[in-house]
């Protein structure tokens, strides 16, 4: 597409990030057929459809591309404002981060960029191919996901870099341990014992590793949040912690490791697009450089 016209794609933003032409319109104050003659003029110009039509709106695969350049170009553009001395304006940058990422280390990486506020931040938690996925359409500038069994396929003007070991540990409250583990924790307990996980694979390979449990044993599924910790808390169940979130408990005495010296380390990567704005690498370094910090290293 020749001689993209930016202040569309402004709008073409607006109704994906709103869900709705109407709402897009009130946000950037023109009325609701403006805001369909632009995108219709975007579509237009690039021979397809852009936006699927809906409850939400939704950004086709090159709408989202076009997305992703616009906000690119925004950030690009508040970093040449901050070089020229002007008013810069908050760009926008997505990133998607695992569950235990979010509920331990990310947020203290953040610091830097909100306290004063240098970017308007957007951060979803997703599991790796989840957040894969939006880092390949563009939707996201970079994302904490798990290393898999397989690499990514590559990106072009993408960049990987290991960040460490996410580590668990396997803990109970001394009651239920007492209760379900009075002879020790065994592969013939577990298959009694209820266990509550977020991620069923990551705690299957737990007892596949350290009791040889190869097949399936009772558990509850549930998210990796106050849920979760309330069920191991209140001794309803045993289960894999981010040593970050059980290390407290531990030390207190309200949880005991059941394996000890037994663990699960999830090895977590930083994938970006390779963006040089002042933005991007500072959030970039504040992540590797906290992830460093309380991960795992090599």
């Amino acid at each position: 597409m020749e001689n993209l016209d930016y202040r569309a794609l402004a709008v073409l933003d607006a109704v994906a990030s709103h869900g709705s032409f109407e709402k897009a319109a009130l946000a950037l104050g023109i009325s609701q057929p403006a805001v369909s003659q632009r995108i219709k003029a975007l579509e237009d110009a690039a021979g397809r459809l852009l936006i699927v039509r809906g409850a939400p709106a939704l950004p086709t695969g090159l709408g989202q591309r076009l997305i992703s350049h616009y906000r690119n170009v925004k950030l690009m553009e508040a970093a040449l404002d901050i070089d020229l001395g002007n008013t810069v304006s908050m760009p926008e940058i997505a990133v998607a981060v695992d569950a235990a990422s979010l509920a331990t280390w990310f947020p203290l990486s953040l610091g830097p960029l909100l306290a004063p506020p240098r970017c308007q931040l957007e951060v979803q938690q997703l599991e790796r191919e989840a957040a894969l996925h939006l880092l390949r359409e563009g939707s996201v500038f970079g994302c904490v996901a798990a290393a898999g069994a397989l690499p990514p396929p590559e990106l072009n003007g993408a960049s990987v870099t290991p960040l460490g070991g996410m580590r668990h540990v396997c803990v109970a409250t001394p009651a239920f341990a007492k209760r379900w583990f009075g002879d020790g924790f065994s592969a013939e307990a577990v298959q009694l014992a209820p266990a509550v996980t977020h991620e069923l694979e990551l705690t299957a390979r737990f007892l596949a590793q350290h009791l040889d449990v190869k097949r399936a044993f009772p558990h509850h599924k549930v998210p990796l949040s106050t849920a979760l910790t309330d069920c191991l808390y209140g001794g309803l169940a045993y289960g894999l912690l981010p040593y970050l979130q059980a290390a407290h408990g531990l030390s207190q005495g309200t949880l005991i490791d059941l394996a000890p010296g037994a663990y699960l380390d999830v090895e977590l990567n930083w994938h970006s697009w390779q963006l040089d704005t002042p933005f991007t690498r500072a959030l970039s370094e504040q992540v590797l450089t906290t992830a460093r910090r309380y991960l795992v290293q090599p």
